[in-house]
């Protein structure tokens, strides 16, 4: 950046990305600076064909935006929602005497302030601040260091956008075709979607066992009493749920002894008289190290874990406390801590627990990361020292008051002493039984006073994790309290959260945590997981085997797991200078010694069979002999459903995979068949009618398709049981809409319906829902005219909703703003506009920054007053020839 000569007297442009970043740093600079956003990206590949500049519409790599003949050069556009802020920012310019881009300091960032380089052009000097804190401290030394953009930064996130775009815009195409529309693949989004699918295999091929041992409760002679567990008998090991193999559910081990019911009873009786001694005490000290600072990917498995956060609310909160100067940048894979956070972080352990609770020398962590994603700090309090919580209380949302208390307790701990203890193993043996009890003492707390991982409470935690054991000596007579047979079942793995996926694909190498929550969000959002209450997990759908199988078979490379890790470390020194960035694309894209994309997916579309990879296997019913036909689960263009023979059968689009059991298959199938006959026939058309259950659940229907006509069909009202279904209730149900009679006024029908949202009459322009307790298959007219007598109520107002969650005023409207269950789901709103919540996103984790976020963003595409007016263009087209004459005749 060359050094250029500005307006004299103008005062100095900062920009940064995000308003709430521009308030914040406007707080510590003087009044020579503007300040300014660019709210984000300010350009972007073509996000479709509209997008694509003309000059490019007819060239065979335009619909991939990257001219891959030429270099990779990418064809970027300006959005048109960006024009006026990239018209605001080039006005502001023409007044600056030096420019300071003022982005984060990672890889967006840094190419956040190239591409504002490259549309703004700047005639000005031209300078980079670099900063991971905003304090004002932090603010005035960039200000001292200015530095380039750093070209390698910008090109290692281009060529990962690059990569990203040819896979997505190639790789997308082909499942569209062979699976269904709107899906689609990613380098990182698929490899996540396979390791969740994978776990789920597991899940389905997993056989539980079941295995018996005794627990007892032992008393020495002062009457202290402790439990101890079946540990050996015979000198055989009774075994553990591990010593399971999880596809047949047998020993692996045929030394251990197997314990059934009735073996685990007889032993109890034999064991109830005998004498009891202690055979063998264990005491080992122990020490336990405290955790390191957060990175992004630790932040975000821990704020799952204790504040049920998902990892796309994560980065909000800790973007907000970010950009309002409480926290040090968000995105890191660094553990490291910077010196004066080291002595603010020991000067708080002194003051806040004692001496006793700082080592020596400091604490120092060490990164496993190869490039640990640009940024040199992990996440931790602003400044110092330290703003204390509890004095931030009232200043912050109550989530990130969670994470800013998160964070000051991981990053105050990692400067704290080790915590020390006893376990403490007891051998109790009677005949040849040995029963054990384990023990553990804390003798000194250390970093667990002020953190323990996955604990809300440290020192009831503390309280919980200590199992203390009386006092015994070996050959000591034992008295038997109490003893009983346990029944212990194997199983499945778990499946994964959002802070597993993210701990899975960290370990990996797969993918980088900055876009962790983008992936996750964007899998959730395609369909190819949904979350059940049950854990908060992630479940796959149908779909996603569908996608996993496909590209498992056809093109594995794109899913390798090591491969796909190898491509991480190759960007990542793309981003150090390592790696020439268009050798790479080409090797990526045309390949040389290895297959690159563009033949990997050469002939594709002829070599799939679409009904392959859209088939899944069940197997075969057990005990139906060699002849019983096999059952697959398809997934068709409106859904999965089951498939035996000539047999099909609808699969609940949020029925977990592995409880798609054989024998829960058949008994679907079953029922399926049985719509398949009638419950009787019409008496006025003389058609058989059936109860049948398709994608949106059960529903009656009259005729078949063989008939003339068109079968009419009736959905089964609120409550309603299809097993309770008969024939004379179908019929009432198919009679819908009913008229009831004339409105003795107007003279006009009134009729019952079942629609979309529930029952209701109408009658002209008049509705009215029916409350509940009133069937519209036995309404009365008389009660249908008391409810159109009514005053129409407006719509919500009959049962007005409680807000979910109510916030502050909205700084648009003035009013609160709410967040709402609504008929199509949650939605916020301020009085004027609505937003409805993204896809996935969890009620509970909506807070007031992002309720105004969506309001913003939705309020921004709404057609403004005047434009909206073609009725007005057209009155002004007529209006002049009699104007015209007037003036006319007037002058």
């Amino acid at each position: 950046m060359a050094k250029k000569r500005g307006p004299v007297g103008g005062k100095s442009l900062v920009i940064v990305e995000s308003p709430a970043k521009a308030r914040t740093i406007g707080k510590f600079l003087g009044q020579g600076y503007t300040i300014e956003a660019s709210i984000g990206h300010i350009r972007d590949l073509p996000q479709g064909a509209k997008e694509i500049p003309a000059q490019y519409k007819n060239e065979d790599w335009a619909y991939l935006g990257v001219n891959v003949d030429k270099g990779f050069e990418p064809v970027y556009v300006v959005p048109k929602s960006k024009g006026p802020q990239v018209r605001k920012l080039k006005a502001l310019l023409k007044d600056a005497k030096e420019l300071y881009l003022a982005t984060d300091e990672d890889r967006e960032g840094e190419a956040i302030s190239w591409h504002l380089c490259e549309v703004l052009k700047p005639k000005v000097p031209v300078r980079r601040l670099v900063f991971h804190e905003i304090t004002e401290e932090a603010i005035r030394e960039a200000l001292k260091n200015p530095r380039e953009i750093d070209n390698h930064l910008v090109r290692a996130q281009e060529v990962r956008r690059i990569i990203d775009r040819l896979y997505g815009y190639d790789v997308s195409p082909l499942l569209w075709r062979k699976i269904k529309p709107k899906l689609s693949a990613g380098r990182v989004q698929s490899v996540a979607v396979r390791l969740i699918v994978e776990r789920e295999r597991r899940r389905m091929a997993f056989v539980s066992a079941t295995y018996w041992d005794l627990l007892g409760t032992f008393a020495n002679a002062g009457g202290q009493s402790f439990p101890a567990t079946l540990l050996t008998l015979k000198k055989r090991r009774i075994p553990s749920s591990r010593d399971f193999d999880p596809a047949t559910g047998k020993l692996k081990d045929p030394d251990l002894l197997f314990l059934d019911e009735g073996e685990a009873a007889d032993l109890l009786e034999r064991l109830r008289a005998a004498d009891w001694r202690v055979s063998g005490i264990e005491d080992k000290p122990y020490t336990t190290r405290p955790y390191p600072p957060f990175t992004t990917s630790t932040l975000q498995q821990e704020a799952n874990r204790k504040c049920g956060f998902t990892a796309r609310h994560t980065m909000q909160v800790a973007q907000s406390l970010y950009e309002t100067g409480h926290i040090t940048y968000m995105r890191t894979d660094s553990t490291n801590l910077a010196s004066v956070a080291v002595e603010a972080a020991r000067k708080l352990v002194a003051s806040q627990y004692g001496k006793d609770y700082l080592p020596a020398s400091p604490r120092v962590y060490r990164t496993k990361v190869k490039n640990a994603q640009e940024a040199h700090e992990a996440i931790r309090p602003a400044g110092h020292p330290f703003t204390l919580p509890e004095t931030l209380r009232n200043q912050l949302s109550p989530d990130e008051f969670k994470l800013y208390d998160l964070i000051w307790k991981r990053t105050v701990a990692s400067q704290m002493s080790d915590a020390r203890g006893h376990r403490v193993t007891i051998a109790v043996e009677a005949q040849d039984a040995v029963f054990q009890a384990v023990g553990k003492t804390i003798e000194f707390p250390g970093y667990l006073r002020a953190y323990v991982e996955g604990s809300d409470d440290p020192e009831s935690d503390l309280a919980d994790r200590e199992q203390v054991l009386p006092k015994v000596s070996v050959g000591e007579s034992l008295r038997c309290r109490s003893m009983e047979p346990k029944s212990h079942t194997t199983q499945p793995p778990n499946r994964f959260s959002e802070a597993s996926l993210t701990r899975a694909l960290e370990e990996m190498g797969i993918g980088r945590p900055s876009t962790y929550a983008s992936i996750i969000e964007t899998i959730l959002a395609r369909q190819y997981v949904f979350k059940i209450k049950r854990g908060n997990v992630l479940v796959p759908t149908w779909t996603a085997f569908a996608v996993s199988q496909l590209l498992e078979a056809h093109l594995p490379e794109l899913v390798d797991y090591q491969f796909t890790a190898d491509m991480e470390d190759e960007l990542d020194a793309i981003s150090r200078g390592e790696i020439n960035h268009l050798d790479y694309l080409r090797q990526f894209y045309f390949g040389n010694e290895h297959p690159g994309l563009k033949q990997l997916l050469k002939n594709k579309q002829d070599e799939i069979d679409a009904r392959d990879v859209c088939r899944l296997s069940l197997g075969k019913p057990p005990g139906q002999g060699a002849n019983a036909e096999e059952i697959f689960v398809r997934v068709g263009r409106y859904g999965p459903f089951l498939e035996q023979g000539e047999r099909r059968a609808s699969l609940p689009e949020k029925l977990p995979p592995d409880e798609v059991t054989i024998p829960a298959a058949l008994e679907m199938l079953d029922k399926a068949g049985q719509g398949d006959q009638p419950l009787g026939v019409c008496p006025e058309t003389q058609k058989s009618v059936f109860i049948k259950v398709g994608r949106f659940g059960p529903y009656v229907q009259r005729g078949t398709a063989d008939d003339d006509e068109k079968p009419q069909n009736a959905s089964l009202l609120k409550g309603m049981d299809s097993e309770h279904v008969d024939l004379e209730t179908a019929l009432k149900l198919l009679s819908l809409p009913r008229t009831l009679g004339e409105h003795p006024q107007s003279g006009d029908p009134v009729v019952t319906r079942n629609g979309r949202f529930g029952p209701y009459v109408t009658c002209g322009d008049e509705t009215r829902s029916l409350p509940d307790g009133l069937s519209p298959l036995e309404v009365t007219l008389d009660e249908a005219l008391h409810l159109l007598a009514q005053p129409k109520a407006r719509r919500g107002a009959a049962v007005r909703k409680e807000p979910v969650k109510e916030f502050d005023s909205s700084p648009v409207t003035g009013q609160p703003v709410r967040l709402m269950q609504g008929r199509y789901g949650p939605y916020v709103t301020d009085g004027e506009t609505n937003a409805s919540l993204p896809r996935g996103t969890m009620v509970e984790e909506v807070t007031f920054q992002y309720a105004t976020h969506l309001l913003k963003e939705r309020a921004a595409t709404k057609k403004k007053p005047g434009k909206k007016a073609p009725a007005k263009k057209t009155a002004k087209k007529k209006a002049p020839a009699k104007t015209a004459k007037k003036s006319k005749k007037t002058k």
